[in-house]
């Protein structure tokens, strides 16, 4: 078997810290998706690959905003809430 070296020794650090400022971005583009396809649910959509009426992308964009807070919601949990002290540690 080869005995290659794992991602934190060749860095020398952990990915992580990348790992959590990219979840918060993708949340953001979610949120940024959602926002647009709100804003130009009125205007025509002629010439895009995927025709959608008004109504589909109000209900599009509201997933995509729904979506969006979720994730930046439990990634900001997960990767930037202090753990709580614990006493049998």
């Amino acid at each position: 078997m080869l005995n290659l070296p794992t991602t934190e020794e060749r860095l020398g650090k952990s990915p992580q810290r990348l790992v959590r400022y990219f979840v918060l971005l993708m949340a953001l583009v979610y949120l940024g998706l959602g926002v647009w396809l709100w804003w130009t649910a009125n205007t025509a959509s002629s010439g895009s690959i995927i025709q959608l009426g008004p109504i589909a992308r109000r209900v599009l964009g509201t997933m995509f905003i729904l979506y969006g807070l979720l994730r930046f919601g439990r990634g900001y949990q997960t990767h930037f809430r202090k753990k709580p002290f614990s006493d049998n540690e």
